[in-house]
């Protein structure tokens, strides 16, 4: 099957550089609100049989336009949900920034066994993910949409054949970036990583407005 993952659209804390991962979480700004819509033009032209959405407000919102535009009806799944904070939840300075992205990397990696500060390790992250992905390859969609998060498809991607761990770790993913994939679960091979969709309205990341979605 081919698959879409997108990054769910700006939110507040993007903007702020907040490290915000806890359920439902905030809804999209205005510029998010924007990106959304216009993410629906730029998926136009793609084939979708389905689409799929973590268990957080913004990544729904980001989808709805196009799955409304497709008449198709978003599916929620919690394993696509962002890569957990822990104690480091609402944090904004920059030792917090980079204690929750250099645990990313780690993960991507390989070392997998490392946790979070106060919260999932790696080994959970990637378990809670594949699964996602099982689910969204056992709907029989031949070509779907999954929009979730940038510290989390990140860090997935990282993993799958065809990808450069060293040009992932140092390339952003904007909100609405875009990473096209084929294969099927325990087979993906990574086809592109678009960081700059096309008739999209995106702000590159920094490392201190946007950590999930910044280079390294």
């Amino acid at each position: 099957m081919r698959l879409l993952l997108v990054r769910h659209a700006q939110i507040p804390s993007n903007v702020l550089g907040v490290l915000d991962t806890a359920r439902p979480g905030p809804s999209l700004t205005e510029l998010g609100r924007t990106q959304a819509v216009a993410l629906s033009g730029t998926l136009a032209d793609e084939p979708i049989d389905a689409v799929f959405a973590s268990t957080l407000i913004r990544t729904q919102e980001t989808i709805a336009p196009t799955a409304e535009q497709r008449g198709l009806e978003p599916r929620l799944l919690e394993g696509l949900r962002e890569i957990r904070a822990g104690d480091l939840e609402g944090e904004r300075t920059r030792e917090a920034q980079r204690a929750y992205m250099e645990t990313v990397f780690r993960w991507a990696n390989g070392e997998r066994d490392v946790a979070m500060p106060g919260g999932e390790t790696g080994e959970e992250f990637f378990a809670r993910f594949d699964a996602a992905l099982a689910e969204v390859a056992e709907s029989g969609a031949a070509d779907a949409v999954v929009v979730s998060h940038g510290a989390a498809i990140r860090c997935w991607s990282a993993t799958v054949a065809g990808a450069d761990r060293d040009f992932l770790a140092t390339h952003p993913l904007p909100n609405t970036g875009i990473v096209a994939l084929e294969g099927e679960p325990g087979g993906w091979r990574m086809r592109e990583w678009r960081e700059h969709p096309a008739g999209q309205p995106v702000l590159v990341p920094s490392g201190t407005d946007d950590p999930a979605g910044s280079g390294g």
